[in-house]
């Protein structure tokens, strides 16, 4: 097999870049190698050649790395990190590229760790994986005669790697070899619950609104847009026994339920409002306080479902669909709490003051105590009204509490699942109508061991990743077909 790639990776003069291309050479495929630094003064590696570029991320570097590659495969490593590559990585690496036609090829790979491999396994991509964040691994192979063939009409600082494989998606398969062909040093040891928010850590805000522009301009590509057209709600068409139910799924939430229901029932409001408490056959003594409570009040309705296969998204929609649900269903988790006495009535104004479908407030990270933790208030202020939706189809989350007007709640239907069924439900909503947003923060997000995503295994972060990429795969076909419509 001839000399079929060229290779480039991030540099910034550390030692272990000579043993990363050493790894490289000794395949004997690589035809050259550049480094990329954002510094003029890195010192010399031999066979290769150093190429100054102001950030690593953007637009004109990505345009240098095509114009300087003439071979069959461009290689790009993301990361200025050790990579070692496997028994005949790069065989296999060129083998599946060719013999796929593939525009990208990526795969699994193991993380070192104390001197000790871990593997770390990717997912599938799918034509919904539109985040900017997805984890390809730190190797990326590029059909050299696919990425020449691309324009860029945009100049991006830090999307132009996010602006690249999203082009490449358009026209070629993006492939995922699911063997462990290179290994790396994990640089981010966070657990997953604090890296979850990093995308709406205000400190990344210029960075999101330039990968809002790439996404955008995607969509418009492919023929999944939404203009800034909604339908209107007339909300006097309905009759409800209250204006508002909260909506609380548990189960086993013995140390967190109490302050939950009673940051409900203290609630001002200028309308009748219930709880709904669907306790789905908790065994810790989470029913016995729900039943002390709803002794002492009637506002509470306690719901054991018949049904035992319902996860989170199940126990909504026993509440939604629930003779005793208000005209808005509003939601609060069972180890959670709203901020102050105010929250409802400001949830519910803002359904009249808009015409919006759902609604979603901000909230402050914090500790059992109430102590605010890092990043502080999650307020998702990159969304917009006009461009809001299609935003919506890159980032993983939209915020909370969440809100929503029951009949197109009931007309929609949750999934039937313990995580994500609040992002798709939004995702199919705001296909048609508008989502409103309150900045401040109603609701204290409560991080302590017992929050289902505070550390998850790659495994376990790997099934949410790519069930939310499967709901933006459906959400993203719904859309071209609107739009193909003209529905």
């Amino acid at each position: 097999m001839s000399k079929k790639i060229t290779l480039f990776l991030p540099y910034n003069g550390f030692n272990y870049t000579q043993k990363t291309v050493t790894s490289f050479l000794s395949s004997g495929l690589v035809a050259e190698i550049y480094l990329l630094s954002t510094k003029q003064d890195v010192p010399e590696i031999e066979n290769c050649k150093i190429l100054f570029v102001e950030n690593l991320l953007s637009t004109a570097a990505i345009k240098e790395i095509i114009a300087r590659s003439t071979t069959e495969i461009t290689a790009v490593v993301k990361q200025d990190t050790l990579l070692e590559l496997g028994q005949f990585a790069l065989d296999r690496f060129i083998s599946i590229a060719e013999n796929t036609s593939g525009g990208l090829v990526y795969s699994d790979y193991y993380e070192i760790k104390d001197d000790v491999r871990q593997p770390h396994p990717t997912i599938d991509y799918q034509e919904g994986s539109l985040r900017d964040d997805f984890n390809f691994g730190y190797l990326l192979l590029f059909n050299t005669e696919a990425i020449k063939k691309l324009q860029f009409n945009e100049s991006y600082n830090f999307g132009g790697l996010y602006d690249l494989r999203l082009k490449v998606s358009q026209k070629n398969k993006i492939i995922r070899i699911g063997e462990f062909l290179y290994s790396s040093i994990e640089t981010d040891e966070r657990k997953s619950g604090e890296k979850l928010f990093d995308y709406v850590d205000p400190r990344n805000r210029s960075t999101q609104i330039e990968m809002e522009k790439v996404c955008t301009n995607h969509l418009k590509s492919i023929g999944a847009y939404l203009e800034p057209n909604f339908e209107k709600i007339d909300f006097d068409k309905t009759d409800f026994k209250v204006e508002a139910s909260v909506v609380i799924p548990v189960k086993n939430r013995v140390k967190t339920i109490s302050d939950a229901i009673q940051s409900v029932l203290k609630q001002k409001t200028n309308f009748a409002f219930n709880l709904l408490i669907v306790d789905n056959y908790s065994d810790d003594g989470t029913t016995e306080k729900i039943e002390a409570f709803a002794k002492q009040d009637t506002r509470i309705i306690h719901l054991i479902p018949a049904r035992k296969e319902l996860g989170i998204g199940g126990c909504w929609n026993e509440a939604v669909h629930h003779s005793n649900c208000g005209k808005f269903a509003v939601q609060l988790d069972s180890d959670d709490m709203y901020s102050d006495e105010n929250t409802l009535q400001k949830i519910v104004n803002k359904f009249y003051e808009e015409n919006v479908a759902a609604v979603i407030g901000s909230y402050l990270m914090t500790n059992f105590q109430l102590e605010q933790l890092p990043p502080g208030v999650i307020d998702h202020k990159e969304w917009t009204p006009e461009n809001g939706r299609n935003n919506a189809l890159r980032i993983n989350g939209l915020g909370a509490p969440r809100a929503f007007y029951t009949p197109v709640l009931r007309e929609v239907k949750i999934p039937n699942v313990s995580y994500g069924e609040d992002y798709s439900v939004v995702l199919a909503i705001s296909r048609r109508y508008q989502i409103g947003r309150i900045y401040e923060p109603l609701y204290f997000c409560r991080r302590w061991e017992g929050n289902t995503d505070s550390a998850l295994s790659i495994v376990q972060m790997n099934n949410h990743n790519f069930y939310k990429d499967k709901i933006r795969t459906f959400e993203l076909l719904a859309r071209k077909n609107k739009v193909k419509s003209g529905k």
